[in-house]
């Protein structure tokens, strides 16, 4: 006669859990409204850890605290079961008694990005029901057969350009205006709109602090806690710092990623930025592993320094956390470079797709490489914003005293702060005009992931809302 085991108890009663969910209907997310805790969602509160794991994993082993199992049903239709923790916990609290997470988080003492993760993590795993987000690529612009997931963004960034001041002068800057650095007060209240606009349109937001070189506004410190303060996501593009300075910034919040430019090998880097940049940038990025902070390198891609990426990129290997490159936009001093030749450019994608294969710091960004793709029958990638050229669709530019643009690359003004909401400028005529992209690409089947650069179909002097990327050879003779 066997004897019951200690647990029997709580894990019958988990197994009638299973039963009962599982012939439940699949929920679906609301359409409208706050986010809901998923009605198929039981809780029992069992006095075990473990009972969850099946086989394999040991006894269950008996608990010092009440330990609150979950079984749901996700809207895909898939059972699932796990421990309720405190993130989970604290996740469906704030839903069930409709609690701003901001302030959760003051109460708490963490930044407001853990708890919006946390919800994040939450919805993805089926325990709450959220609204869809508002940022829907739709047709001409989606293309014909797109993938759902590049139809609908659920995260919106800003980059914004605090100030023109820059302590390099590189040869192929596109902006050496003399335009004054934002004032902290607008400055918050650009936060504020920000905070705003995300919460409207359903996504997170990531504010982009760049220049100019941001880290030299003298209130950098202010604007970037207060982007933290308002649950906002942040990410630095600048130059080396000092240590000090870094931790500074460690001390109000670790950015999402910190992103230096390197413009190929040393030589032609230094001739570029200015003598002496390539091995600051080198032992900054070791100071940024040091400190736990990612980062990311950009290389503006020319004619000049074509052959240099795929050796830069094997230099960087194991010292920086994401490799990535633009091409030339021929705009202001850029203008004076050559931007490369479209069948070098085209030859040069695939030996760079080729070598990331084996390197998972290089990031396969330029749209362009979706047209690799498809010749090869591989699943198309997210592109340059995630969504193809995200230029006023999950992506705008602000410069320091108000301006927004589609795109920093090139001139795409949609709007100024001084004079209308983001919100006006996200859904007036000119944003989507940009958004809308070139008439050319409507009936592609990569559409959704790519749209070609316009800041590339702008320096070559092409109408961008008409004519497609240059450097696009589809429908072109192959090589």
């Amino acid at each position: 006669m066997s004897v019951a085991k200690p647990y029997s108890l709580d894990l019958k009663r988990l197994r009638q859990a299973r039963e009962r969910v599982g012939a439940a209907e699949a929920p679906q997310a609301p359409e409208n409204g706050p986010s809901e805790i998923n009605p198929t969602l039981e809780v029992e509160e069992v006095a075990w850890r473990g009972l969850l794991e099946g086989g394999g994993h040991g006894e269950p082993q008996a608990a010092e605290e009440p330990v609150y199992a979950g079984v749901w049903l996700t809207p895909a239709g898939n059972l699932q079961t796990a421990e309720l923790d405190h993130t989970r916990l604290l996740a469906l609290k704030i839903v069930a008694d409709a609690l701003d997470p901001i302030d959760v988080a003051r109460q708490v003492g963490v930044p407001p990005m853990v708890i919006l993760d946390a919800l994040d993590l939450a919805v993805e795993e089926g325990l709450l029901l959220r609204p869809p987000s508002l940022l829907v690529r739709t047709a001409p612009q989606a293309g014909p057969n797109a993938p759902q997931e590049f139809l609908r963004a659920d995260w919106f960034t800003l980059q914004w350009h605090i100030t023109q001041a820059c302590d390099l002068n590189c040869r192929h800057c596109y902006d050496r205006s003399d335009r004054p650095p934002v004032a902290l007060e607008q400055g918050l209240a650009v936060l504020d709109q920000m905070a705003e606009f995300c919460v409207q349109r359903r996504v997170r937001g990531q504010v982009s602090f760049s220049g100019g070189n941001p880290l030299l506004h003298p209130d950098f410190l202010t604007l970037y806690a207060g982007a933290v303060e308002r649950g906002l996501a942040v990410a630095i593009l600048g130059n080396p710092c000092k240590r000090t300075q870094l931790q500074d910034i460690l001390d109000i919040a670790p950015p999402g990623f910190f992103q230096v430019s390197l413009e190929g090998l040393e030589e032609h880097n230094d001739y570029i930025r200015g003598q002496g940049h390539f091995q600051r940038t080198m032992n900054f990025l070791e100071l940024l592993r040091d400190m736990g902070v990612y980062s990311m390198v950009m290389l503006t891609l020319s004619r000049d320094n074509l052959d240099q990426v795929i050796p830069l990129a094997r230099l960087l290997r194991g010292k920086v956390d994401q490799f990535n490159f633009n091409r030339l936009a021929p705009v202001g001093s850029g203008s004076a470079l050559a931007m490369a030749d479209p069948e070098d450019f085209r030859k040069f994608l695939a030996e760079y797709a080729l070598e990331a294969a084996g390197d998972p710091a290089m990031c396969l960004k330029d749209n362009l490489f979706n047209l690799l793709r498809q010749e090869q029958g591989g699943p198309p990638l997210g592109g340059c914003t995630g969504f193809g050229c995200g230029g006023a669709f999950n992506f705008l530019a602000l410069l320091p005293e108000g301006q927004v643009h589609a795109c920093r690359k090139f001139p795409s003004p949609v709007g100024d702060l001084s004079r209308n909401s983001l919100a006006e400028i996200y859904d007036g005529p000119e944003a989507r005009r940009y958004r809308g992209g070139p008439e050319a690409c409507d009936s592609c089947g990569v559409r959704a992931v790519c749209g070609g650069c316009l800041a590339v179909a702008h320096g070559a002097g092409l109408d961008i809302f008409s004519q497609k990327d240059p450097f696009c050879w589809l429908n072109e003779p192959s090589a």
